[in-house]
């Protein structure tokens, strides 16, 4: 399996292909991770790519692997990906 791409190796590629510095281009990405994290409550869609969205889990019961004791799991808020569909498509091919 090929390894994920860094921060350093993303800023260069968008600096190389937009004619812009990889300082300019690191700011772009900080940026843009500072707005996600800013709206994600609110749902933050990166278009073509996907979309932050907050939800809310309700509470259950799951069990301790090594004891077997049933416990009760409390709800919670999470936040989830949901890939876009050009995404879907674009890397997996269409059906």
């Amino acid at each position: 399996m090929a390894k994920a791409l860094t921060k350093s190796q993303i800023a260069a590629s968008i600096a190389e292909s937009v004619g812009i510095t990889k300082k300019q281009a690191i700011a772009t990405l900080e940026s843009i991770t500072g707005l996600a994290y800013k709206h994600a409550k609110n749902s933050f869609t990166l278009p073509g790519l996907g979309k932050l969205v907050l939800v809310n889990r309700k509470a259950r019961q799951g069990r301790n692997p090594a004891t077997g004791e049933v416990i009760q799991i409390p709800a919670k808020k999470v936040v989830k990906f949901r890939v876009a569909k050009a995404a879907k498509d674009s890397i997996l091919g269409k059906k």
